[in-house]
């Protein structure tokens, strides 16, 4: 499996600057150091991803008693489904609907006509220090420098996106999906 990095995607340069405290509505679980504003999160996901029109909005609601990422479509009226592409936007409608303050965030949907599969290492992650677990670790260092990698929402788990295929499993806590699902991306990279 080729990494982002060896396919031409390469992350942006990490900034020196803190991230700023984003606007509007944000789920209060990220470290506030941590959270992003929309201008930095365009700077962050990677351009060969913004280019793709398989983007959503989402909304924290709770299902089960647990709190769940609902992907809506953006712009839209109505909720989005990770195996209909008529319900996914570009990165630019999410990014304007997120900015009127009714979705806690953007994600990105992996779908069987791209050819990216993302990896999502679960509470792996102390979100007070960003000092990640030796497995976890592990895992990221085994895609290359360069590759894809960015905390996850809860500010406990990494999210990693790969060009490639997965064979869309869950085994401990680790996932690897290719289609069927999407990432609630944050623009806070490693």
């Amino acid at each position: 499996m080729k990494t982002i990095r060896k396919a031409g995607l390469r992350p942006p340069a990490k900034s020196k600057q803190p991230p700023t405290p984003t606007k509007g509505p944000v789920d209060v679980s990220m470290p506030q150091t941590e959270r992003l504003n929309t201008e930095e999160m365009l700077d962050n996901v990677p351009e060969e991803l913004r280019r793709r029109p398989q983007w959503v909005v989402w909304k924290l609601e709770q299902r089960d008693g647990k709190p769940t990422k609902v992907p809506y479509i953006a712009g839209g009226v109505g909720r989005a489904d990770t195996t209909d592409l008529m319900t996914w936007r570009t990165f630019e409608q999410a990014v304007t609907a997120l900015e009127t303050g009714r979705y806690n965030g953007i994600g990105f949907v992996f779908c069987s006509g791209d050819h990216y599969a993302g990896i999502d290492l679960d509470k792996c992650r102390d979100p007070e220090t960003g000092e990640l677990e030796a497995w976890a670790t592990e895992i990221v260092a085994s895609f290359g420098q360069g590759v894809y990698a960015e905390v996850s929402q809860s500010g406990t788990g990494v999210h990693i996106i790969v060009r490639g295929k997965a064979p869309d499993t869950k085994r401990g806590q680790v996932e690897a999906y290719s289609t069927k699902r999407f990432f609630a991306m944050t623009g806070v990279t490693l």
